[in-house]
């Protein structure tokens, strides 16, 4: 079975039992290790593999060719985005400025707009789409007004000498009392999504049961990542909605999506396709 999701160390962990041969009952994976700007485009143009790692923010494009697992992915609590700046912590100071972003396609970008909608006067100057690991560098050189920052920057951007303007994620979680959802996973319609839910879930359970077992698996894709960061990574990101979404996971992403939606920022859809 053809699966993608991206080398970072929560995807790694997650599933490095299921492609070890460690999940009784699974089918063999045919893994493509993809970020995930990469795996959401390939989901909306339907050419991707049956089961991919994408991000919350690109379901409404392909729910109605994918559906949900409700496992495997990623929601937290402190694990969101951030907005840093050279020396400022005043978002008014953002307006009409530029602001670097991974992607526009995804929950940083989404929980990024409607702060910005809340926080910055008259909104801001231009969007522009850059390489996650130039995003720090850029705005240390000037060369941006502020950039979002995802995943492990949260644990390395004091080492570019920068400041957080706002962890969205803190802001997201006080305006909504809702985790964040950040990566979904997702298989083709056509599946058997019990059947799925069922492997996936048995991956996390037996990562958690043995953390020694994934540990090379996960440092040989880390991308030179210090253990440390790893496991910082993990920690976050790796969690009890990684074993079940739960109510409080489905109230997330819908809310998140259907704010979004309101805002022009995704298209409308079906809220009932995230549980069918």
């Amino acid at each position: 079975m053809k699966i993608a999701f991206s080398p970072c160390p929560n995807d790694t962990f997650v599933f490095h039992a299921w492609a070890h041969g460690l999940v009784p009952g699974a089918p063999e994976l045919d893994i493509m290790y993809a970020d995930i700007d990469i795996t959401n485009h390939l989901a909306i143009n339907t050419e991707g593999p049956e089961v991919m790692k994408i991000s919350y923010a690109a379901l409404p494009w392909v729910l109605k060719d994918y559906a949900l697992i409700p496992c495997g992915g990623a929601l937290g609590r402190g694990c969101g985005p951030l907005v840093l700046t050279q020396d400022s912590s005043d978002p008014a100071k953002l307006s009409g400025k530029r602001v670097a972003v991974p992607s526009e396609r995804s929950t940083a970008y989404l929980l990024f707009r409607l702060w910005a909608a809340q926080n910055v006067p008259g909104g801001v100057g231009e969007i522009v789409v850059m390489p996650f690991h130039e995003i720090m560098p850029a705005v240390r050189d000037g060369k941006i007004d502020a950039g979002l920052v995802i995943h492990e920057a949260r644990f390395t951007y004091q080492n570019y000498g920068l400041t957080m303007m706002q962890d969205l994620g803190s802001w997201w979680e006080s305006d909504t009392g809702l985790p964040i959802p950040l990566g979904a996973i997702i298989a083709r319609r056509s599946m058997d999504i019990e059947a799925l839910t069922k492997w996936t879930r048995a991956s996390v359970e037996y990562a958690w049961a043995h953390p020694e077992a994934s540990r090379e698996y996960v440092a040989a894709h880390a991308q030179e990542m210090a253990p440390e960061v790893t496991q910082a990574h993990i920690d976050l990101y790796v969690n009890e909605f990684t074993r079940d979404l739960g109510d409080d996971g489905f109230a997330a992403i819908s809310g998140l999506l259907s704010r979004a939606a309101d805002e022009g920022l995704v298209p409308q859809f079906d809220l009932a396709l995230l549980r069918a």
